[in-house]
């Protein structure tokens, strides 16, 4: 699987863009009172609804990526108009600050390896995420069948020492549930689980008889 960690819309780049807003209210703000900033708050001219769009995108992507849905979302919630906000989203795409395909690569990445999901756990969070469905079959493609099975078996093996002392059927059960839950089909879980438990010790035929029929 191809490692991708860098996020779309880093804090870096962010960070950089904010601060260039910043210098640039500083300085509007001393040339119009015709000197330095004084330590009292003068009250500004409102702002545009295009200057208000940007800076709620960039504060929210100075601290994690967000995709373009995500990011829509807090403007319409945040009364920009529509056509403001699609203005605003599209630069935003068209500089790189959003990019919804790094954005499921990357958190395919970080997920599968650091909560151990599996491609359909994955594919559903990255739908509640607003992301396309082509980017989001291409970012959990990346994640082969080999590699989703091996990672399942880890998951069972530090699994394993805290179902000891539980009869057969109740450990099958639990470890497979747990797989489950992360989004592994029932199949690859039974398999793993099984696997496991025979390399444990336990008998095959025994096992069998708590397998679901096919």
């Amino acid at each position: 699987m191809t490692r991708r960690t860098d996020w779309p819309g880093s804090a870096c780049d962010t960070s950089s863009a904010a601060g260039d807003a910043e210098n640039r209210n500083g300085r509007e703000g001393r040339e119009s009172s015709g000197g330095p900033a004084s330590s009292r708050a003068e009250p500004g001219p409102p702002r545009t609804p295009e200057e208000q769009a940007r800076a709620i995108c960039l504060r929210l992507l100075t601290g994690n990526p967000r995709t373009r849905k995500q990011l829509g979302d807090a403007l319409h919630q945040r009364g920009i108009p529509e056509e403001v906000a699609e203005e605003v989203l599209s630069r935003f795409e068209g500089v790189g600050l959003i990019d919804d395909a790094a954005f499921a690569d990357a958190w395919v990445e970080s997920r599968h390896r650091g909560r151990g999901l599996a491609r359909r756990a994955l594919a559903r969070e990255l739908r509640t995420k607003g992301v396309d469905s082509a980017l989001i079959e291409v970012a959990v493609g990346r994640l082969d069948a080999d590699q989703e099975e091996s990672t399942a078996r880890e998951l069972v093996d530090r699994k394993l020492r805290t179902t000891r002392g539980l009869d057969r059927e109740k450990r099958l059960r639990r470890l497979a549930g747990m797989l489950a839950r992360k989004g592994y089909p029932e199949g690859l879980a039974l398999r793993v689980v099984r696997r496991a438990l025979e390399e444990e010790g336990e008998d095959p035929e025994l096992l069998e008889r708590h397998l679901p029929d096919d």
